[in-house]
């Protein structure tokens, strides 16, 4: 079973970011986590760590209306520069309006558009997709 060692929290709502360190720690979802404030931070750290051949994040929890760079432009990047290959990322939004979530399925590396609040059982699920999807990697 892959262990998530480090996902990041891509968010400007503080209520929401408090609230989902704490649903990350009662979880024991992750290792580490890291909170951007917006989807330009994001990217930055994740361009430098591929540089720098750090770890790049597992998973990140995507929030779509950020100020400077939101979610959308975040993807498209994320997309372009091909640092999506190694990361899940799951959108969680507020957003209940179908064409935001048709549209995030467009995107290789979404895998599931989570309608907030985030919850323990919703991080569970991830955890045991995550484990599936490595379990079939290891049998091909």
């Amino acid at each position: 079973m892959k262990t998530i060692n480090t996902v990041y929290i891509v968010d400007d709502d503080p209520i929401f970011v408090f609230t989902a360190k704490r649903v990350v720690q009662l979880a024991d979802f992750c290792r580490e986590y890291h909170v951007f404030e917006n989807g330009r931070l994001a990217l930055n750290n994740i361009q430098k760590a591929a540089h720098e051949t750090k770890q790049l994040p597992d998973v990140i929890l995507l929030d779509l209306n950020m100020p400077e760079m939101d979610g959308w432009q975040f993807l498209d990047e994320l997309q372009k520069q091909q640092l999506h290959e190694k990361t899940s990322v799951y959108i969680v939004s507020s957003s209940i309006d179908c064409n935001d979530i048709d549209r995030a399925r467009q995107y290789k590396c979404v895998k599931k558009y989570i309608i907030k609040p985030l919850t323990v059982p919703a991080l569970r699920e991830i955890t045991d997709e995550i484990a599936n999807s490595s379990d079939d990697e290891n049998q091909e």
